[in-house]
């Protein structure tokens, strides 16, 4: 069986040279083959809201554009009866379990998505000035802190944005026919915080390099 190629592993090395250029205002890259599962289920139902908390250590978020995290995984509010689980690599089957488990005879669905959409990591003082380039919500750190997150455009990309802590991180899910166009427009941004431009970042990735 061949080995997994992470969709943006032609871009890795782009990313560390931009990385340096920026003096440590600025790093990025790929979190590839992340579990993510779409959970719908009715928020009201407390036996669920309980039992999804016993198995993820956290409470399924209630407000709108939050997110909840423990343990390296996280449930981000999609909507007021939707949410999208995030694991660790290889955790769909155990979370596909815990959840089903977790909505009994209720009605619900969990759904495998992890294959719709590879996520990419942004981060350092400048990141929050990268992302307002291309991005309409409001960034401002009083009211997009850790623990927000939004289903935006970043450069007309349909993207899921997510801080994830103070540096500032953000995590930007992206639909992976989309990731290559999303990889692209943020090394562009990122030139004007660099000393000096990388020295691929106007070069497009060779054909020997990209993911089969």
């Amino acid at each position: 069986m061949a080995d997994k190629r992470a969709i943006l592993d032609g871009f890795a090395s782009r990313f560390s040279e931009v990385a340096a250029a920026s003096g440590g205002r600025l790093a990025v890259r790929e979190v590839p083959f992340t579990a993510q599962l779409n959970l719908r289920t009715n928020p009201s139902d407390s036996r669920i809201g309980d039992a999804v908390h016993k198995a993820l250590g956290f409470v399924l978020p209630r407000d709108p554009n939050t997110a909840a995290s423990a343990g390296g995984r996280s449930a981000l509010w999609l909507g007021p009866d939707e949410w999208l689980i995030v694991g660790g690599e290889g955790e769909e089957s155990l979370l596909t379990r815990v959840l089903n488990t977790a909505l009994g005879e209720s009605f619900g669905s969990v759904v495998d998505v992890s294959a719709n959409r590879t996520v990419i990591e942004l981060s350092g003082p400048a990141a929050r000035d990268v992302l307002a380039h291309g991005c309409l919500v409001d960034l401002h750190p009083r009211v997009f802190g850790p623990g927000r997150c939004a289903q935006t455009l970043l450069a007309k990309a349909q993207v899921i944005i997510h801080q994830v802590n103070d540096a500032p991180t953000f995590h930007l899910y992206v639909r992976t026919s989309f990731a290559w166009y999303v990889a692209e427009w943020l090394l562009d941004a990122m030139t004007e915080y660099c000393a000096a431009a990388p020295t691929g970042a106007s070069v497009p990735v060779a054909e020997s390099s990209l993911p089969r």
